[in-house]
């Protein structure tokens, strides 16, 4: 979504949120997060089952999506806070999305990735390979997912953005509150035992924020997983934009929803 964004072809990206702010702080164009859904990291970390410690991925093939994506971004800075040197010490591959992966970590071509939530359940099926770390169990604010979108689109567009956004926390509310809706989703997916749907909706309504408000915690969690060097230079307000996220909630959208105050 990157390149679509840089290039004008799209006005708004829901995903990939450190991979936008990214383009903000090249300077290849002015982007900001109008809304961060989830706030920490999401995948798991899985490796063949040879490994049972992050000292014994020196020297291993790790594959992710494709260099510079946030598969990329974020294997980097978790191995980073093994004390393991992803430039030196391991081989980053660039392997395709998740199921690309999986079929490389099964055929042995590569000793980890990154697994998404939904697909867990298969890699694991097949007995090569075991967790190595559950990335949503460490102590870190991460603005993961959320609404990115050209900072001239919050003047010139702020109706259509307000709508999006809406329909967004709504779609919210529907995952938490509707687990039977969700589940008949899981199974169009092709995912459809009880049990893993019950496990995947639990996790995801627990990492999805009622008030999807950007967070400066989040977006320099971003920041600081960003290779790029005037990343540590910017600050995370120049990157967000809480104005819309802010007037919904006042507007009493959200309470209505939920028949309360929102909560994260």
């Amino acid at each position: 979504m990157t390149q679509a964004i840089a290039g004008g072809n799209i006005n708004i990206s829901d995903s990939d949120l450190p991979a936008m702010l990214n383009l903000s702080v090249s300077g290849v164009t002015d982007v900001k997060a109008i809304s961060v859904i989830i706030n920490r990291l999401e995948h798991i970390f899985v490796v063949r089952k040879n490994i049972s410690t992050p000292e014994e991925l020196k020297g291993k093939r790790i594959a992710v999506s494709r260099i510079g994506s946030a598969s990329d971004i974020v294997t980097r800075m978790v191995i980073r806070q093994w004390k393991v040197d992803s430039e030196k010490e391991v081989f980053i591959l660039q392997s395709g999305n998740t199921p690309t992966r999986m079929t490389a970590l099964v055929a042995g071509h590569v000793d980890a990735a990154l697994i998404s939530p939904d697909s867990l359940h298969k890699i694991l099926a097949t007995g090569c390979c075991r967790i190595l770390q559950d990335l949503s169990e460490l102590p870190l604010d991460y603005a993961r997912f959320g609404g990115a979108v050209p900072t001239s689109l919050i003047k010139t567009q702020r109706d259509s953005l307000r709508r999006y956004l809406q329909a967004i926390i709504e779609g919210i509310y529907l995952f938490k509150s509707r687990p039977k809706l969700v589940y008949s989703i899981f199974e169009e997916e092709g995912i459809k035992e009880p049990a893993v749907q019950k496990d995947l909706h639990e996790r995801l309504a627990k990492s999805l924020r009622e008030y999807p408000v950007p967070d400066a915690g989040g977006i320099q969690g971003a920041l600081d997983s960003l290779v790029h060097p005037s990343a540590r230079n910017v600050k995370p307000a120049s990157l967000m934009d809480v104005t819309l996220v802010e007037e919904i909630k006042k507007s009493g959208f959200i309470d209505k929803l939920y028949g309360r105050p929102p909560k994260n």
